[in-house]
């Protein structure tokens, strides 16, 4: 393991280390519970690794719910200088732009309890759960190139959403740059039926109360209020952006040579930003992450329409904001008094910008941008805004959700499906899931306390709580 250094409660250092290619240090998040959890994984070996890249702007960044991934550890933020740095898909994972969308419902917990077993199954008929899954919206390949360059917007645009939808999205749900031309056909062709579709593995639509409010002003800002219904959906580019990652990490092994790039783990494939590959990969990536956008839209359309469907017309879902966790993203950044162009990595972090940014709404631009934090299934959930230090520490990042303690194999030993979720359901969480393994593959144990990865965000100024979200039910792949 490498040596850590405190440098408060909540933050901690692993010195920049010459002998192992280390460029800069790596600053960790964490409380001691926390600490203990991560140091089981390689996690923080892949921060020192991610350390090491070419053009690496400040420290390597580890966020309290930080565990072992691909290359990059989930929960990791790196920022490359935009002219002399790289760019890894590593850096942004397989599912690009999954995220999370929290919507406010005109409801009480009291309205919806007599009749959330018939709105669970609702929800669960008209939007597509599991791994292959395919969608209610039949795209052409035109229309496919369409979606991919106008994101969010181009679901709006056909009726399957609200105009304020938009406004209230990441990048207004569209991230500028994208190329479809760049996605490969065979990218293509997984995404094309899989639009409106929620996926496997730890994507979920989630029906939840406001159980706690924390700040009342940004609770108003959002609409939030105690004993509200929200649903929060979690899910991102499914087999399209997957297509992405995997292209374009066999592309940048290949082309690493040619450019004088050798990494200590070539899962850190990477080329310099403005390569050809480097250009190529961020347009894809771009298109790939709007089509997140335009099937999160569309899961929120078929989600309002179930709702409708069960508590009738006048029954509203406001979309509160829509925030990615797995991308990169140019911004503009001061690091040591000068601001710098960068190209932000985050994955399994969330951006955070505080109150002021012009990238809000104008709603939450006296507050600060909503950062959603799921936790494990049946757990909590947190609403929070962004604060001033996570742009002086942190690139503006913070966590994405609880963080995995036990891999999906570990988590499902020795378990029976029927068992754990009779078991959820007894503490008050209907379960609705298109498979055995979706349910014990996320299990609660399987993940760190997601109140503990929020409360080490807010003690470090990097975030602060707004209100706290209680689950009442979950429908999973």
């Amino acid at each position: 393991m490498p040596i850590l250094e405190s440098i408060d409660a909540l933050r901690h250092r692993i010195p920049r280390d010459p002998s192992r290619g280390m460029r800069t240090d790596v600053v960790v998040y964490a409380s001691d519970v926390l600490l203990k959890q991560i140091e089981k994984d390689q996690s923080l070996d892949q921060a020192v690794n991610v350390a090491t890249l070419p053009g690496i702007v400040g420290p390597s960044l580890a966020m309290p719910d930080i565990h072992q991934g691909y290359g990059f550890p989930i929960g990791g933020v790196a920022a490359m200088d935009f002219q002399h740095g790289v760019v890894s898909p590593g850096g942004v994972g397989f599912d690009i732009n999954c995220g999370v969308r929290l919507a406010a419902s005109s409801l009480d917990r009291a309205e919806v309890a007599p009749r959330l077993n018939e709105l669970v199954n609702q929800i669960f008929r008209d939007v597509p759960c599991g791994a292959g899954g395919e969608g209610r919206i039949p795209l052409n390949a035109r229309e496919l190139d369409s979606v991919l360059q106008d994101g969010a917007r181009w679901m709006v645009k056909k009726g399957y959403g609200e105009e304020r939808d938009v406004e209230f999205a990441e990048e207004s749900g569209c991230l500028p740059g994208a190329d479809p031309d760049q996605v490969s056909a065979k990218a293509k062709e997984r995404g094309r039926p899989q639009a409106g579709t929620i996926g496997s593995g730890n994507h979920f639509i989630e029906i939840q109360y406001v159980e706690s409010v924390h700040d009342a002003e940004a609770a108003r800002a959002m609409n939030l209020r105690e004993n509200q219904i929200v649903v929060l959906l979690h899910c991102g580019s499914r087999g399209l952006g997957h297509q992405v990652c995997t292209d374009y990490v066999a592309a940048m092994g290949a082309a690493m040579k040619e450019h004088g790039i050798a990494v200590p783990d070539r899962q850190l494939a990477c080329v310099p930003i403005q390569s050809k590959q480097g250009q190529a990969y961020l347009a894809a990536m771009a298109a790939a992450a709007n089509f997140a956008w335009a099937n999160r839209q569309a899961i929120l359309h078929f989600t309002r329409a179930a709702f409708a469907r069960i508590f009738g017309q006048g029954a509203r879902l406001d979309l509160v904001y829509d925030v990615c966790h797995n991308i990169a993203k140019r911004e503009k950044h001061v690091v040591d008094g000068v601001e710098r162009d960068v190209l932000v990595h985050r994955k399994g972090a969330t951006r955070a910008f505080p109150a002021g940014h012009r990238d809000l709404p104008a709603s939450y631009r006296s507050v600060g941008q909503p950062v959603i934090v799921p936790g494990s299934m049946g757990t909590a959930s947190w609403v929070l805004v962004g604060a001033e230090r996570s742009m002086q520490e942190t690139f503006g990042s913070v966590c994405h959700g609880a963080g995995r303690v036990l891999s999906r194999t570990a988590a499902k030993k020795g378990k029976d499906a029927r068992q754990e979720q009779k078991r959820l359901e007894e503490a008050g969480v209907l379960v609705r899931s298109a498979s055995r393994d979706g349910i014990l593959e996320e299990l609660p144990e399987a993940y760190k306390d997601v109140d503990q990865v929020v409360e080490v965000v807010h003690q470090a100024g990097l975030a602060r709580k707004v209100a706290r979200l209680r689950p009442v039910a979950v429908i999973k792949g």
